[in-house]
């Protein structure tokens, strides 16, 4: 990595760091320690999601146009006064104010980011980059959250304060180390810019919407953060210990093999994936998360032998992990290499807006599955929808060039034959 790349993924790990500290105890800091009820703590994650997909429509093209550095550092001091906010307000209307900020915050730093790695990476390098910035974001939320654990006493609410003022510091940590960056002038793309009728760099939602291939990708990143990120503190959390009928403390070690599969396999897979379709990585990926749901189905059934229900849940968050391993070199990678030059922001912030539409509709809907009971169905659900990504991609596969499909097979010549060749041909097989 270059010296600009290092300096965005350090300040990548640190913000995670301190999101580690918050990220599991703001519900019972809300609803327990300032005694402001579940209904209020319940608002306060909702105002999360709500203030991302208020502000990431209007996010890629301000990127686009005024670069991603100014923008990432105005998002982290937002989420910086954001999270503080969080740890010293007392009234039910301040905290939800705080969180907006704080959510906000975060999904304008997020495509902020990748464009800034972008950037800084070439079409045969994106794909490690990115898988780096996902390897240590699970460090350090889970160091974040290990030292949190040992920090948070809920008898004493300094000690909650004392967790959002470090994020709070992360976040102005994140912000001062990019404000040092120094980026290259425009993205290293291996492929041609694409141009309106009028022959200027087309711009804004039509261009994007237009293109198939990336309206594919949005489709399956929906699927996949419903099917997968939005289950995990809401239907798969209340299957476990409802259908399962495995502990609390047994929940916590099954999210633990989870971060730890992607620690321990995140380079390993990257080495295996990478000079494979990508495609057909993530159509590999819907058959992992369809055996992880049938694991869990199977783990239900078997509740009654104690032993053989635990592993299989831990199993299931372990493929999990498989599975978002695969994913991090492949999406982001592809998002950014369907992208026009001037239009790579646009593009990040809109999967980003994808993104955050499934992890508030995931848990929703996976709650009241849960909710009602109806535990078959829920599974049943996420089995076809996990099937749905396999065959989306394997459809996706046949708008993608050589050079989107494997970068690092296709890139160097693409490269040297942009000028003389068109590039834009798409995979017929």
């Amino acid at each position: 990595m270059g010296a600009a790349l290092r300096r965005i993924q350090l300040g990548n790990a640190l913000s995670a760091f301190g999101n580690g500290f918050t990220v599991p105890f703001t519900f019972i800091y809300v609803s327990q320690v300032r005694g402001l009820g579940a209904g209020a703590a319940g608002a306060v994650l909702a105002t999360f999601a709500v203030a991302a997909l208020f502000v990431l429509p209007f996010t890629g093209r301000i990127i686009d146009r005024r670069g991603p550095v100014p923008v990432a550092v105005l998002g982290t001091v937002l989420a910086a006064s954001g999270s503080l906010g969080l740890g010293m307000s007392g009234s039910e209307p301040v905290v939800i104010a705080a969180a907006g900020a704080l959510g906000a915050g975060m999904a304008v730093v997020q495509p902020a980011l990748a464009t800034m790695i972008v950037w800084c990476s070439t079409t045969a390098t994106r794909s490690r980059a990115f898988a780096t910035q996902f390897f240590l974001n699970n460090l350090g939320l889970g160091v974040g959250g290990l030292i949190g654990g040992l920090i948070v006493d809920t008898a004493h609410p300094g000690s909650f304060v004392r967790l959002f003022a470090i994020e709070a510091s992360m976040f102005l940590v994140l912000g001062a180390v990019i404000s040092r960056v120094r980026l290259p002038r425009a993205p290293r793309m291996a492929k041609v810019p694409l141009r309106s009728e009028a022959g200027a760099p087309a711009s804004g939602w039509r261009p994007l919407v237009a293109d198939r291939a990336m309206v594919l990708v949005c489709l399956l990143g929906f699927v996949m953060f419903f099917a997968c990120y939005g289950q995990f503190e809401s239907g798969l959390s209340a299957f476990a210990v409802q259908v399962t009928r495995i502990s609390p403390a047994t929940l916590g070690i099954a999210l633990a093999a989870n971060t730890a599969v992607i620690v321990l396999a995140q380079f390993v897979v990257l080495r295996m994936v990478e000079r494979r379709r990508r495609s057909r990585v993530i159509a590999a990926v819907g058959a992992v998360w369809s055996a992880a749901w049938l694991v869990a189905g199977v783990s239900g059934l078997v509740h009654g032998h104690h032993a053989a229900a635990v592993a299989a849940i831990i199993s299931t968050y372990a493929l999990f992990g498989l599975g978002e391993a695969m994913l991090s070199p492949t999406v982001s990678p592809l998002v950014a290499d369907l992208a026009p030059d001037r239009m790579v922001g646009q593009y990040n912030s809109a999967f980003a807006l994808v993104k955050q539409l499934a992890l508030a509709l995931g848990p929703a809907i996976g709650g009241l599955i849960a909710g009602a009971g109806a535990y078959g169905l829920y599974i049943v659900m996420l089995v076809v929808s996990s099937l749905a990504i396999s065959v989306t991609a394997l459809f996706l596969g046949r708008r993608l060039t050589p050079v989107q499909e494997i970068p690092l097979r296709h890139s160097r010549v693409v490269a040297q034959s942009v000028q003389g060749v068109p590039v834009g041909e798409r995979i017929t097989a």
